[in-house]
């Protein structure tokens, strides 16, 4: 489709407009946001051969879900000390600055931590909140973290992940909120139903993986289980009832249409549900995943959905509009960036 719209008298440039646009994203891995030029960089620290840029670029090829979660397995087993972390951080808030990006909401897995490096995850806080502060102060992006315990590793590991997150939330208030991501059929949302009920009266903020690669009762399980967002939801499209359930409740979906596809949870972006759900009346937002493994990023699926899907550009200011709403952001600080979405020409 084209690149230039016609907009009153004059034209406009689609992809400039929608850098332009003040955007959120609430659905990103810290972990997946490695490119592989970062990746050398990684190796070279710690292989005792380290990768080549054509071995690097190799390693983020798969094809299947399964496939991706080794592949991504293959990237992270890279990140050893917390100065990785730092590095990964500070180049991650550095692109979505450079994507329009103003606020992000990142999910950092404490579960690859403890469970593959079987260490204490404080000295890898201290590295991202290192990180993450040098980011805002030279690039302007805010950034809050949510705490993501890889589910297939079981609920014991759950437990002791979440609730680390709500000591650290104490030190550390970037700390906003927790998930659950990893293999959905090895680890149902209804497992982590009373780590939920606890995370919760901590004060922490709930979201779930959900309808990404098994049906919609994993998002009926993630919505019984009290999680406030949806991460995916792709197999909502299979359930009538749940449909209307998500309407009415207007509970926020973090929608990853090119990660859906790259990871073959969806056969194409023909057939992708992104524009159904909108005008189904969903409270959907737009997100990236893990920008570098599906070759897109959060500007990307912005012009994705306007160009492939026709959304309109003033659809697209909500959809950017829907990302602020749905935020863990502070009233205050919130309504500033709806304001910068409303007014923005």
């Amino acid at each position: 489709m084209a690149r230039r719209l016609a907009k009153g008298d004059s034209e406009i440039d689609v992809v400039d407009w929608l850098r332009g646009l003040p955007k959120a994203e609430l659905h990103l891995h810290l972990e997946g946001t490695i490119k592989p030029e970062t990746l050398i960089e990684l190796s070279s620290r710690h292989d005792e051969q380290p990768l080549t840029l054509e071995q690097a670029r190799a390693l983020y090829q798969y094809e299947d879900f399964l496939g991706f979660l080794m592949s991504f397995k293959a990237v992270t087993e890279r990140l050893k000390e917390p100065e990785d972390y730092e590095l990964i951080t500070y180049n991650m808030i550095r692109e979505l600055a450079r994507q329009g990006v103003v606020h992000a909401e990142v999910y950092v897995s404490f579960g690859i931590i403890h469970y593959w490096k079987k260490t204490d995850v404080e000295p890898f806080v201290e590295a991202i909140e290192r990180g993450r502060e040098r980011g805002e102060k030279e690039f302007g992006t805010t950034l809050l973290w949510i705490v993501d315990a890889v589910r297939h590793f079981g609920v014991e590991e759950g437990a002791r992940v979440f609730r680390r997150a709500a000591e650290l939330r104490e030190r550390y208030p970037s700390i906003v909120g927790i998930g659950i991501g990893g293999d959905e059929a090895r680890g149902p949302a209804d497992q982590f139903r009373e780590l939920y009920r606890e995370a919760k009266a901590a004060g922490l903020r709930l979201t779930a993986h959900a309808g990404e690669s098994v049906g919609p009762e994993s998002i009926w399980a993630a919505i019984n289980i009290g999680a406030e967002r949806i991460g995916h939801a792709l197999a909502a499209q299979n359930d009538p009832e749940l449909i209307e359930i998500l309407a009415q409740k207007q509970i926020p979906l973090e929608i990853n249409i090119t990660s859906n596809i790259k990871t073959g949870c969806c056969k194409g972006f023909d057939v992708h549900p992104v524009k159904e759900y909108f005008e189904s009346g969903l409270m959907i937002t737009l997100n990236s995943d893990d920008p570098p493994m599906f070759g897109s990023d959060l500007l990307g699926e912005y012009v994705l959905a306007q160009q492939v899907y026709g959304f309109t550009m003033e659809q697209m200011r909500e959809l950017a509009a829907n990302a602020v709403e749905a935020s863990f952001l502070d009233p205050s600080r919130k309504l500033k960036l709806l304001q910068r979405v409303e007014q923005y020409a």
